[in-house]
């Protein structure tokens, strides 16, 4: 019968299962349609088509979503903005992202607009024709012969300097007040068409600027999206726009930002969530985490009652005596013990101290030793020495008979001091 914590374990476990389960299928799924003209976008409206052929390539391309504070900062030329990228985003620029765009420009930078452009292409003093409903289309005069190119719904209008400030400054201007705005700066001294209707409107216009800078304005922003760039001829014609005009080295950098993504207030790990919810992948991973730590959970507990195992003993001290006098009675402890008051005795009539010596050693230094005893007492008791040394059965009387001679050897080598003599009395 499984027990009670067998039970409970099966069923925490079929429901983290039935919860996974669920929670994948009420995630709510991402809208069918984003009409955004984002490379996050991967929708017939979106522009992920730009992105995917920049890096096939080989494009250096950075999609940023932080604000375009500092956009002029970066000198270095692997990491330098050599194309800033505005796809008619929903959210325009802040009026001191907009002094960093201007310049830019008049340092020599380079931006491609599409639509509005965050405000970019008022900013420039051009607007879009027409600028609300959208009416017929007009097709386009192709560059180049054998280009199947759609047409275009809006084309590009010059429109008065006042009506092309910001929406913040024509507040200003309406209440009498006077500010500077950084647009005014931005005065072309040459226009380009690159692109023109059959009605010679310009539909995609770049201006140029002092110090080599260049915008690059585009009025429809359809001819960015993902099914324009599948079904015709669209990429060959925008790649070149694409490119610093003045060959500079640098990344093309989208602005994903104002498109709606990233954000200061978003991290990495509130990104990385968001994208294992929105994801099959990031569900599939989550789901094996689960298990692993369940099954994790499972190998820890143990089931069942303990096991009994056989109970040991600790011996005494007494018993660990005997024991390693056994050992050293079966592994020939006496040989050990002679050679230990062999080399006691070498120890104490050597000048040298402690020398280690083996078994022929030794036989070699009783020969010496027995010629330098002064009488035949003291070689006897070396002959002695030897022959213990060589007898190997005896066991613990063989090692007394080597340490009483060992001591006779000794008192041979040193007599003991004479007594003191005393004076008689008389």
């Amino acid at each position: 019968m499984p027990s009670r914590l067998e039970v409970g374990t099966a069923l925490l476990l079929a429901a983290a299962i039935f919860i996974a389960v669920w929670a994948a299928h009420r995630t709510p799924k991402p809208p069918a349609l984003d009409y955004r003209t984002s490379t996050m976008v991967p929708g017939p409206f979106g522009s992920r088509a730009i992105y995917d052929v920049l890096v096939q390539l080989g494009r250096p391309v950075q999609r940023r979503l932080t604000p375009l504070y500092g956009l002029t900062a970066d000198t270095n030329t692997t990491r330098r903005t050599a194309v800033l990228v505005e796809l008619n985003p929903p959210r325009w620029l802040q009026d001191a992202e907009m002094e960093q765009v201007v310049r830019y420009v008049r340092h020599g930078g380079a931006v491609l607009t599409a639509g509005a452009g965050a405000g970019v292409t008022a900013c420039a003093g051009w607007r879009m024709d027409p600028n609300g409903f959208i009416g017929d289309t007009v097709p386009v005069v192709a560059p180049a012969t054998g280009l199947d190119l759609p047409a275009v719904a809006r084309v590009l209008k010059r429109v008065p300097a006042r009506d092309s400030a910001s929406p913040r400054l024509r507040d200003l201007i309406k209440r009498g007040q006077d500010e500077s705005d950084p647009c005014d700066s931005l005065v072309a001294v040459r226009a380009e068409t690159l692109l023109a209707t059959v009605t010679h409107k310009p539909a995609v216009l770049r201006l140029w600027y002092d110090g080599g800078g260049s915008l690059t304005l585009a009025a429809d922003a359809g001819w960015f999206t993902n099914q324009v760039w599948r079904d015709t001829d669209v990429p060959v014609v925008v790649l070149p726009w694409l490119a610093s005009p003045r060959g500079q080295a640098g990344r093309v950098v989208l602005d994903e930002y104002h498109q709606g993504f990233g954000g200061d207030d978003q991290s990495v790990s509130a990104l990385t969530w968001n994208w294992l919810r929105a994801s099959p992948v990031g569900w599939a991973m989550i789901q094996i985490l689960a298990i692993a730590l369940l099954w994790l959970a499972v190998q820890t507990v143990r089931f069942g009652p303990a096991l009994e195992v056989i109970p040991r003993r600790r011996r005494s001290p007494l018993e660990h005596l005997e024991a390693l006098g056994a050992g050293l009675e079966s592994a020939g402890g006496s040989d050990t013990a002679v050679m230990r008051l062999l080399a006691g005795l070498r120890r104490r009539l050597s000048r040298m101290g402690a020398v280690p010596a083996d078994n022929k050693q030794m036989q070699l230094w009783l020969e010496s030793l027995a010629l330098a005893m002064r009488n035949p007492r003291g070689r006897a008791a070396v002959k002695r020495l030897r022959h213990l040394m060589n007898e190997h059965n005896g066991g613990d009387a063989r090692v007394l008979a080597v340490a009483q001679t060992v001591e006779d050897v000794w008192q041979e080598l040193h007599p003991p001091p004479p007594a003191p003599r005393t004076r008689e009395r008389f």
